[in-house]
């Protein structure tokens, strides 16, 4: 069924753009068929990583720009779209959905709609995310998508009873984005290398290169938590095997 995953946190600098990075590399790696939609052309910070394979939709409350996201749910009529969002828009796209009556007609369709909140674990980030659960109900899947990289203690989000009571009635998947090294992300980000061309990034070396495959691994094993993504074959390529170790077991085997 072709879906909306609109890849949200309202917030900036909560790893909404990382997280789209790595859902986009979690197609890639599952074979599955997608479209990468780029809601902020200012500033597109997953789609730099893929200049060839990406498509730009503005949300804007302007009636010019209106009717330019729309191309979002004429693709989700064919394929599943990830819509990395930008900070500040959840007015605009809310709008977009309750003026276009999207819910409706989407359901109409088969194509379902899931917002995968990232969040940072700070109060502001909270309250977004309980207001667009309040707000959308049952009518729009909410994936909780808690930001380790930026928090890394959440018994004060986990202690909150009005968020645990709204997470249990709208029977929202909760799930916990690993941390990235820094090391690695910069590498990356300074030469705009996607994951898939990391993985044969020399740069990297072997060790940095084992720590990205750690971190995608666990990464796609809690996307995959949310039950969302269906893949028919996981393909994720195995750690790469350094020459010394062959060396070692070569010598082992010799001896043996």
């Amino acid at each position: 069924m072709a879906a909306i995953h609109f890849i949200d946190g309202e917030k900036g600098g909560v790893g909404k753009s990382l997280f789209a990075r790595v859902m986009v590399q979690y197609c890639i790696d599952h074979k599955l068929s997608y479209e990468l939609v780029e809601a902020d052309p200012s500033n597109p910070d997953v789609g730099i990583f893929y200049p060839g394979n990406h498509k730009t939709a503005v949300f804007s409350e302007s009636e010019r720009k209106a009717y330019d996201a729309d191309e979002i749910f004429n693709l989700a009529l064919q394929n599943s779209v990830i819509v990395n969002l930008p900070a500040q828009v959840y007015p605009a796209v809310t709008d977009w959905i309750d003026r276009n009556q999207i819910l409706e007609i989407t359901g109409k369709n088969k194509v379902k709609i899931y917002k995968w909140f990232v969040c940072s674990g700070g109060y502001d980030s909270v309250q977004l995310f309980m207001r667009s659960l309040e707000h959308f109900e049952k009518k729009i899947k909410h994936i909780f998508v808690r930001n380790c990289g930026l928090c890394d203690d959440w018994k004060h989000v986990d202690g909150r009873d009005n968020l645990q009571d709204l997470i249990k009635a709208y029977k929202v998947a909760v799930i916990d984005f690993p941390k990235f090294s820094y090391r690695e992300r910069d590498i990356l980000d300074a030469n705009h290398i996607n994951f898939s061309e990391a993985k044969n990034y020399s740069e990297l070396g072997v060790l940095g290169k084992q720590r990205l495959h750690s971190f995608l691994k666990r990464a796609f094993e809690e996307i995959e938590k949310a039950k969302v993504w269906h893949p028919p074959v996981a393909s994720i390529t195995p750690p790469v095997k350094t020459t010394d170790d062959a060396t070692i077991n070569s010598k082992v085997a010799t001896r043996n």
